[in-house]
């Protein structure tokens, strides 16, 4: 149809054109990267987003897994593990909006038994943004611990009753993030026998998961704080299990597991000890204390050492006072582990076996014979007069104690009656003002004064042994720390040189030696093996659930010293006249002995200085075939190595060699 002039349209122009071309474009790729977008979401990623979303209604329950028991050599638990309910709060899973998770705490605080006052806390660090909020003080370690360590769960009551249980999982919508799990804690059931020396356990901390000791482990892991639990915590540990259950949208478990790993325990360690020996040799220390007071002096700490001379097995090792592992096993405030661990208590756990180094006294003679014989300073037959009294070089007076006088002897009676001034005149000889000192030094560091033994517990000691060189540094870095404002860690700077004095001490065990009753216990086991140094060690074997050696440790030992048999059965006769024969300072402790043993002793009475009560010091050797052994006992503040510390030594030898019969302590005063 022809259309009339008055129909007819003006044709559309060019920009109009060009608008409309440009606008349908537009529309075109905005369809078009919707269309992609959608077809990526549902065709590309559909199964990753279906995965997240079944994800979103399933929650992963990690299983602990028990920790390997610790047995002592002939099979006894002295470290087992017992199931119990605990409350753990889950951080990443609690309610984001303040105020619900508030309420939420509230609540969990009246169910547990905890208070639900409001106090200020401080989330933070110093050096990072902190947030002040007022919140109970269940919140407050909940948030505290999140801010130390994100999604790691928090434990917030142990052995929660099974009414506390039932109640959180029957109402898990109030309690989002909290959960009631069946863990396994540690026991120790001879509570105080051996603490510092199995250690305790505790979920590792953020500085923890940095050190190599504790590589690959997760957050929240409970792991070996100390002692042999920390120690062979590789073993003990094991692996966690995790079991996933699906949840509704309040968090409710609606239905089975959906899979569970069950958790790999770890493995059993078995040790040296001797659970009897070791329980007796914390009573021994206990009646060593008791002769001390009887005697006035004011014993109040101390430590011991059995051990096998020829192996380094150890047999027994005590530290006291000492603590019940258990307490570690909940949550302890910090006023509360002060009052329990602080100076108060006198550091409980402090394991003054290897971490505690102390002038020996008259135990060092030994070491000092050897090096006097050795180095050709002293002849087997010759004798020294001893008037009682010794005049070093600078005009300096000495005595025995007592002020007793031996006459003339050799070598073997001064070792018998622990005569001072012989061994005071056998640090003259020895005396050497080289750097690295003479025959006395190089002889103490060879039994082991001075360095670390290498036993298989953390923290060990090196202790102290002055020479020459040592006295310069000592000099240097008290120097140093006069200049400071802080000077509560140094000593008493005197800036003088070495002397002759030095020797002299060193030669009778005083002055500033210090010796870790561990160290002494290996030098004595050297002598009566004939020079080899062994290695102390504790842990025997890694076995599995049914017993089966699953890896031995086995320990050589760390050297050999040249010790010629001459020198040896010297040092030997002195020792065992000092045990045995009248006038030995240790003779009285041990009458009525079982003469099929042969005992070789030496008391030790340690002079500390400035008015400070006397160190009591001995150690032995009892020859008896395979069940042999080396006992080194100190007790602090103890008086004379006979009076209190030999007792307690005999104690312990009897009932590794199951003699019985009453112990008589001794009244020799001598150092």
């Amino acid at each position: 149809m022809i259309q009339g002039p008055d129909d007819r349209r003006a044709p559309i122009t060019p920009q109009l054109a060009v608008r409309v071309a440009l606008m349908g474009g537009f529309a075109l790729v905005m369809f078009a990267i919707i269309f992609f977008r959608l077809w990526f979401l549902q065709v590309l990623s559909g199964h990753d987003f279906l995965a997240k979303a079944q994800q979103n209604r399933v929650r992963s329950i990690v299983v602990q897994a028990p920790r390997g028991e610790i047995l002592d050599r002939n099979g006894k638990q002295m470290v087992k593990n017992r199931a119990t309910n605990v409350v753990q709060v889950d951080p990443a899973e609690l309610p984001t909006n303040q105020v619900v998770r508030a309420r939420m705490f509230r609540r969990l605080a009246f169910v547990i038994g905890r208070s639900r006052s409001l106090h200020r806390c401080v989330v933070g660090e110093p050096t990072h943004p902190r947030e002040v909020l007022m919140v109970t003080s269940l919140q407050c370690e909940v948030e505290q611990a999140y801010f130390r360590l994100p999604y790691a769960s928090v434990t917030v009551k142990t052995d929660a009753s099974s009414a506390v249980v039932g109640y959180i999982a029957e109402r898990a919508s109030k309690f989002q993030g909290v959960t009631a799990p069946q863990i396994n804690l540690r026991q120790y059931p001879y509570k105080d026998i051996a603490a510092q020396v199995l250690g305790y356990v505790g979920e590792i901390s953020p500085t923890e998961l940095t050190w190599h000791h504790f590589k690959g482990v997760s957050p929240a892991t409970v792991v070996g704080q100390n002692g042999l639990e920390y120690q062979y915590d590789r073993y003990l540990r094991g692996k966690n299990g995790a079991q996933r259950i699906s949840v509704d949208a309040l968090g409710n478990a609606n239905g089975p597991a959906l899979a569970t790993r069950n958790p790999i325990p770890g493995e059993n360690l078995r040790l040296s000890v001797d659970q009897n020996v070791e329980a007796e040799g914390m009573k021994a220390l206990k009646t060593g204390i008791s002769l001390a007071h009887g005697n006035g002096n004011p014993a109040d700490a101390g430590a011991f050492v059995a051990m096998d001379p020829s192996s380094g097995e150890i047999y027994a090792m005590g530290s006291y006072p000492s603590f019940d592992p258990d307490v570690f096993a909940k949550p302890i405030s910090t006023a509360h582990y002060n009052q329990l661990f602080g100076k108060q208590a006198n550091y409980p756990q402090l394991n003054r076996a290897i971490q505690s180094a102390y002038p020996t006294g008259s135990t060092f003679k030994p070491i000092t014979a050897t090096a006097a014989l050795e180095a050709g300073k002293w002849a087997p037959g010759e004798t020294y007069t001893d008037t009682g009294t010794f005049t070093d070089t600078g005009g300096g007076v000495r005595q025995n104690a007592g002020k007793a006088s031996y006459g003339t002897i050799n070598i073997v009676d001064a070792l018998r009656v622990s005569s001072d001034v012989f061994f005071y005149n056998l640090g003259r000889n020895l005396n050497d003002p080289r750097p690295a000192g003479g025959a006395l030094q190089t002889w103490a560091r060879r039994y082991g004064i001075g360095r670390r033994t290498g036993v298989d517990l953390p923290g060990e000691t090196t202790g102290t042994l002055p020479s020459p060189t040592w006295r310069a540094n000592r000099n240097t870095i008290e120097h140093t720390c006069e200049r400071k404002t802080h000077k509560s860690a140094c000593g008493i700077a005197d800036g003088r040189p070495w002397s002759e004095g030095d020797n002299e001490n060193l030669a009778v065990g005083q002055g500033d030696v210090g010796v870790s009753p561990l160290q002494l216990a290996t030098a004595y086991s050297a002598l009566a093996n004939g020079g080899r140094v062994v290695t102390p060690h504790i842990g025997l074997q890694i076995e599995d659930a049914v017993g089966k050696v699953v890896q031995r440790f086995d320990k050589p030992p760390s050297r050999h010293i040249a010790l010629s048999p001459a020198v040896r059965a010297q040092v030997m006769q002195g020792l065992y006249g000092a045990a045995n024969s009248p006038g030995g300072t240790s003779e009285q402790v041990w009458k009525g002995f079982p003469s099929q043993y042969k005992v070789f002793g030496k008391t030790g009475t340690a002079q500390l200085g400035l008015g400070r009560p006397d160190q009591s010091w001995y150690a032995c050797y009892v020859q008896a075939g395979s069940r042999s052994i080396v006992v080194a006992v100190t007790i602090e503040k103890g008086g004379f190595g006979a009076e209190a510390a030999a007792p307690a030594a005999r104690l312990i030898v009897s009932k590794w060699l199951g003699v019985k019969g009453k112990v008589q302590a001794g009244h020799s005063k001598t150092l």
